[in-house]
């Protein structure tokens, strides 16, 4: 009886090294499928503009099993474990998977719904069309900016100082305008006269007298007009809906432990 127990023994070991090395070999062995070949080909002809010759596709393709035998013996050797940044590699490559699992030309109902549902996105805002006079507040910009706007009145010549965006704005958003003169201005501007002289308006700079030329009031447009952005918009959030949902269907598979003493 122990000689049939230490027989059963001995194939059981034989067996598990058969099996062990089987898996090996299996391990070396590197399959290089014909659509990554035609992918790398792809790869090249975007980059230089032509196709490869059949010396820069051995290179290719030797790159690509150098690369490969290089990660397998990674793997061996445990490399792949608490890498932050292999992680985040490996979680953004699924998350692409998970993106372009979305159809890339949505039809035309699905923009149009998008679009009624976030016109507010596209709302393009006035823009301007002026000429100022700028006056620094480090040299009494208060006072040289009302003289200079009594001057402007009476047609006589005015001094100012050099502003660094310039003296002449054409079409310019009001984003823009507050961003780079302030707050305080935009507010002013959008409350003065056309064709005549304005001011004082303060900056953050100093203070300004300003000839407002035309105004292009703000608007929502119509679909056509931002048809482009809309579709890319669309896509994104499409995208970024793919992901959560893949997350949100597996989240439940997985046990989260997380240490309630830890302290930061």
């Amino acid at each position: 009886m122990k000689y049939k127990v230490l027989i059963f023994f001995i194939i059981g070991i034989c067996l598990y090294l058969v099996d062990t090395a089987m898996s090996a070999d299996e391990d070396k062995n590197i399959f290089v499928s014909d659509q990554e070949i035609l992918s790398l080909i792809s790869a090249w002809r975007s980059q230089v503009g032509r196709d490869p010759t059949d010396d820069e596709l051995a290179r290719i393709i030797n790159n690509l099993i150098d690369e490969e035998i290089l990660y397998r013996e990674a793997l061996l050797l445990g490399l792949d474990q608490e890498d932050t940044i292999i992680k985040r590699r490996l979680a953004q490559k699924i998350s692409f998977l998970k993106e372009e699992s979305i159809p890339e030309i949505p039809t035309t109902e699905e923009l149009n719904e998008y679009y009624k549902n976030n016109k507010e996105k596209y709302y393009i805002e006035p823009s301007f069309t002026f000429t100022h006079y700028y006056f620094s507040e480090n040299n009494n910009s208060l006072e040289r900016s009302q003289q200079a706007l009594k001057a402007l009145q009476d047609n006589s010549k005015v001094k100012s100082d050099p502003f660094y965006l310039g003296k002449a704005f054409a079409n310019e958003p009001l984003r823009n305008i507050n961003t780079n003169f302030g707050e305080s201005f935009s507010k002013e501007l959008m409350t003065a006269d056309l064709v005549v002289w304005n001011g004082p308006f303060e900056s953050t700079y100093g203070h300004h007298i300003v000839y407002i030329n035309s105004v292009n009031p703000g608007y929502i447009p119509e679909i056509e007009e931002v048809l482009r952005q809309v579709e890319v918009d669309f896509l994104q959030i499409k995208r970024e809906q793919a992901v959560k949902g893949f997350l949100n269907n597996i989240r439940s598979e997985y046990t989260i432990f997380i240490n309630p003493d830890l302290k930061f």
